[in-house]
């Protein structure tokens, strides 16, 4: 016996929802207009599949889906490389939107990236045997990091993680190598786009580009360095 799980979104429009998933590099499986609106696509063994509904609010969407391969950051250039092509740079906020490449503290390595009409995937790479969450970390930087991420992505409130980021950064009892500030400037000019707070997010960003590394230095912050990138590109000209 064998088993497959094809998910089975709404949209707005299989012509824009194919448009976008073309973009990142699916194929097209299927596309029907009568006797009701169809799409189907594929990129090797994975395959979703859309309903035309004109009703669909994005905004309100709480459709998902997680994607389990065995390359995540081959995946992640694909979309954010076709996403860049297609839309002149990579959508870090509203819809569409790509999040960030990062470890996780349940033993995967992943990304969320969000669709024209808010239907998130989930893609994500074991790289431990172990899933559930660790202990949030005792020494005081990491455990900042560690809450300000649960807040910003899990909770969807940048504003608490901007709190957050923003009192450990002005902490001078708490040292930061050159990586661990490249990291939480990188995720405070995040915060800042996200709730379109454009100056501190120049900021951040302009603080972040000044952070001398090394080139061991840069390697071990590579994520960080890719995301700061597209937050930069990703910026209103002033």
């Amino acid at each position: 016996m064998g088993e497959n799980t094809i998910p089975i979104f709404p949209c707005r429009s299989i012509d824009q929802t194919w448009e976008f998933y073309e973009a990142l590099g699916f194929e097209l499986l299927l596309r029907q207009t009568r006797p009701n609106h169809f799409l189907s696509v594929g990129r090797g063994d994975l395959q979703l599949q859309f309903y035309g509904w004109k009703r669909h609010d994005p905004a309100g969407s709480m459709h998902m889906c997680y994607v389990s391969t065995t390359n995540v950051d081959e995946m992640y250039e694909a979309f954010r490389s076709g996403l860049k092509a297609s839309l002149g740079r990579v959508p870090t906020r509203g819809l569409p939107r790509l999040g960030p490449l990062k470890d996780m503290s349940y033993g995967v390595r992943q990304f969320l990236m969000s669709d024209p009409d808010g239907i998130q995937l989930r893609v994500g790479q074991a790289i431990s045997d172990n899933f559930e969450h660790t202990e949030p970390p005792k020494e005081k930087f990491a455990r900042a990091m560690h809450n300000a991420a649960l807040l910003g992505d899990s909770k969807e409130d940048p504003k608490a993680a901007a709190k957050v980021l923003d009192h450990i950064l002005k902490a001078q009892d708490v040292p930061k190598t050159p990586p661990q500030l490249v990291q939480a400037l990188v995720m405070r000019a995040d915060m800042a786009i996200r709730m379109e707070d454009w100056p501190r997010a120049r900021e951040s960003v302009s603080e972040a580009r000044a952070v001398g590394l090394s080139d061991e230095e840069s390697a071990a912050v590579r994520d960080e360095l890719l995301r700061l990138d597209d937050l930069e590109n990703s910026l209103p000209p002033l």
